[in-house]
């Protein structure tokens, strides 16, 4: 258990995973070692195939480590049980994929409150009041195909912000999405570091990494480097790709 004093919210220490694929040993991340406070909005930079997608879901806990230590808050994700980990799942961590992961049987508020459900949350903000926090206050009995993908993305992010976990995780946000809505979804992702929580966000877009806090860049299942942007930070309006 961390010390009550300790800011970290995810812990990697000495993390490696490896995949066994007939008679070869893929090496998908390799003794990797990770910090990230709460209040950090964090980018994971690297191209296809350094283990970015790897490295979210074992913090996640959507994978397992094949050797290493993850804590996440204070849970020991590497050393909990089944029971353990669903609570994990939803009281700790939210994620936002690419594809949205949205319900299309379900209107955009409908999937808002299945993430406040899940999250079992009794308390707080109503779905509307998250759908008017992206921007959908009026789209709420949509359904998915009746919005667009941002749109769409939005209300992941929603359903996201609706569990009111300490940990939020992105991967490829705005890998869908044109300039303009991916603009929107940067900022909107940026606005939610804070205090109790820590926001994660994977791409392979360098552009995008100007606006971290700090920067963990992956090749070959390795930290090449960890710290502020390469090229200088910058705010949202400021990017281009």
């Amino acid at each position: 258990m961390l010390a009550q004093d300790h800011r970290d919210l995810i812990v990697l220490e000495g993390v490696s995973r490896k995949y066994e694929l007939g008679s070869t040993t893929v090496t998908a991340l390799d003794e990797v070692d990770l910090h990230v406070d709460e209040g950090e909005f964090v980018v994971v930079l690297g191209a296809s195939g350094s283990g970015k997608t790897t490295l979210i879901n074992l913090i996640g806990s959507l994978d397992t480590p094949t050797s290493g230590r993850i804590q996440v808050g204070e849970v020991d994700v590497t050393g909990a049980n089944r029971n353990e980990l669903f609570a994990f799942r939803r009281h700790l961590v939210s994620f936002i994929f690419q594809s949205f992961n949205i319900f299309p049987g379900l209107t955009a508020e409908e999937n808002v409150q299945f993430g406040i459900d899940a999250a079992e949350r009794h308390t707080g903000p109503s779905a509307c009041e998250f759908l008017d926090q992206v921007g959908l206050g009026d789209r709420g009995t949509h359904f998915p195909h009746e919005l667009s993908g941002g749109e769409q993305q939005r209300v992941a992010i929603a359903r996201a912000l609706a569990t009111g976990n300490p940990i939020l995780l992105a991967d490829e946000p705005t890998g869908e999405l044109d300039f303009k809505t991916g603009v929107q979804i940067l900022e909107l992702l940026q606005a939610q570091a804070g205090p109790d929580r820590a926001v994660v966000v994977v791409t392979h877009n360098r552009e995008i990494s100007r606006i971290a806090d700090r920067v963990v860049e992956l090749s070959s299942g390795r930290v090449e480097h960890d710290g502020p942007p390469r090229d200088g930070r910058a705010d949202v309006s400021d990017l281009h790709w």
